[in-house]
């Protein structure tokens, strides 16, 4: 019987570097082919060619999508995503893939998912039944969950949110974050090491700063920004600051030209388009606590022991280690958590994510599921499963 063929698309440096682990395994596990489609940040000049990244990894890349216009207002990343739909649809038809796997909530995923949709190819998701009520994400999210056919999950809560949108309970599993694998398979850089590789001298306090567009918040993400940065000079020129710039999302543009503006009058102060996985890592292990916006200050940063500091709605209701101090999107607040942070001891803090053994339980149930030749029907001919409570139909 011929190698199951799984599909994996990646759009951004964000979810390439929770990918990573589960498409080495694929990769190297003799009973799967392994398809890689890049598409999304990964092709943009402007966000740093991070294919190349991926193919330094040792990883082909079987398909390219072009897809993002150089505009990142609605109608702009709107666009995209109808361009990403037509891309994918094309690579999808020269691949003939088994399986597309995919991971998160971003648009470019949802091009790939809706494409595999009409083509009549399975979806596996990775991280559905998340929330994040500040953004778009989150639409997209749930989307891609009632597009999908197997459900890999990280945590209870998110499983119990893909039931309540009539998801087949057989086909969910829990099976924690896979960036928490990633952790373990990338050897960090001391910080002599971490100095030279980002040509910077750390200070005695440092802080990993990330901040992407809240696309729903009632505050616009450049006021945010400017609170943030004002938040920071408060500190003085005594607190390093490491930025990585935001992803394509809308107005991100206008938050990268900003932060450039930022650092290139602040001596302690420098900024990035993408780090990379081991970088990226390492800084965080450095630096006294992420302050930010990003998923990955809750779903990474509490294995290294390290405070995250969330700045406004962005990941409102997502599942949260005691390690995130929230805090409203204005710079009394900003610097008020801060200042927790920086004194704050997390090194026993559990993260809610997972073991770092998400990988192993996604391939024993791509194993359990593909072991036979793939019946496409029984997949994608879903049926919706009601929640029944001692009442009846809830």
């Amino acid at each position: 019987m011929p190698k199951p063929r799984i599909c994996i698309v990646t759009g951004s440096r964000a979810d390439y570097g929770l990918l990573r682990p589960l498409m080495a395994a694929l990769r190297d596990a003799p009973d799967f082919t392994l398809q890689v489609l890049a598409t999304g940040m990964h092709l943009a000049p402007e966000f740093g060619l991070t294919y190349q990244a991926i193919e330094a990894d040792g990883f082909g890349i079987d398909a390219q999508v072009e897809m993002l216009l150089s505009s990142d207002t609605a109608r702009g990343v709107a666009k995209s995503v109808g361009l990403g739909v037509i891309g994918c649809a094309d690579a999808l038809a020269a691949l003939q893939p088994d399986l597309l796997l995919v991971l998160g909530d971003r648009f470019e995923i949802l091009a790939a998912v809706q494409a595999a949709l009409f083509a009549r190819i399975p979806v596996a998701h990775i991280a559905g039944g998340d929330l994040t009520e500040g953004a778009v994400d989150d639409a997209i999210r749930h989307s891609i969950t009632k597009m999908a056919h197997l459900h890999f999950v990280t945590n209870d809560d998110a499983a119990r949110r893909v039931r309540q949108l009539g998801e087949d309970p057989r086909a969910i599993f829990t099976v924690g974050s896979p960036g928490i694998d990633n952790l373990k398979d990338t050897p960090l850089l001391d910080r002599a090491h971490l100095e030279a590789a980002l040509d910077l001298r750390l200070r005695a306090r440092n802080l990993l700063v990330t901040f992407h567009p809240s696309t729903l918040e009632a505050t616009p993400a450049d006021t945010q920004l400017r609170e943030l940065f004002a938040a920071l000079d408060s500190f003085g020129p005594e607190l390093g600051l490491i930025f990585t710039k935001p992803n394509a999302d809308m107005g991100g543009r206008d938050l990268a030209r900003a932060i450039d503006d930022y650092v290139a009058t602040r001596e302690q102060a420098a900024a990035f388009t993408s780090l990379g996985n081991q970088r990226y890592y390492s800084a965080i292990a450095q630096v006294d606590a992420v302050v930010g916006n990003s998923s990955s200050g809750l779903y990474e940063v509490p294995s290294f022991g390290k405070p995250t500091v969330n700045i406004g709605d962005r990941q409102k209701g997502r599942l949260r280690a005691t390690s995130v101090i929230d805090c409203a999107p204005i710079r009394a607040a900003i610097r008020a958590a801060i200042e927790t942070a920086l004194t704050r001891d997390c090194r026993d803090v559990v993260n809610p994510y997972g073991d770092g053994q998400a990988v192993e339980r996604i391939l024993n149930v791509l194993r359990a599921m593909l072991r036979q030749p793939l019946d496409t029907d029984a997949l994608v001919q879903k049926h919706f499963f009601d929640q029944v409570s001692a009442h009846g139909i809830d």
